[in-house]
């Protein structure tokens, strides 16, 4: 089994929304051979709570605007270091950059196929490093 023609349609609309509001090292996978309860994940972080918020919310309008399109349930609003839309057919976490290396999802679902992106998302990847760099943080660091 593989992911819909319309998870793959969702997972495009909110990785590119996710690009406009320039998230890092966004990246999807089809899930749909090891999860039966839904199809696809779209991965992006943002080094700041503030910008994990904006790329939520831009994601979140893109869905509804352009495909009409609600999400059944939004977690981790509170402390927008983690936040989880569940559109059923796929699953998106943006998390804070600090969390995406602590949690290190990619690495639970390195085993699944990726699934190809527009290309402003895909040259979003790499951009969580080179923010660390500009800003002198290491990924250890907690300031």
């Amino acid at each position: 089994m593989t992911a819909t023609d319309r998870s793959i349609e969702l997972i495009n609309a909110a990785a590119q929304a996710a690009a406009d509001r320039l998230a890092h090292d966004i990246i999807a996978y089809d899930v749909s051979d090891v999860l039966s309860i839904t199809d696809a994940f779209l991965l992006a972080s943002a080094p700041n709570d503030r910008q994990v918020k904006s790329i939520v919310d831009e994601i979140e309008e893109q869905l509804q605007k352009d495909l009409g399109v609600k999400p059944v349930r939004r977690e981790g609003d509170r402390d927008a270091r983690w936040i989880l839309l569940d559109y059923v057919d796929i699953v998106i976490h943006v998390q804070h950059s600090e969390e995406r290396v602590f949690y290190a999802l990619e690495r639970l679902w390195k085993d699944c196929p990726e699934i190809a992106l527009p290309e402003d998302a895909v040259k979003t990847r790499g951009k969580a490093e080179e923010h660390a760099e500009l800003t002198g943080r290491t990924e250890g660091d907690q300031s």
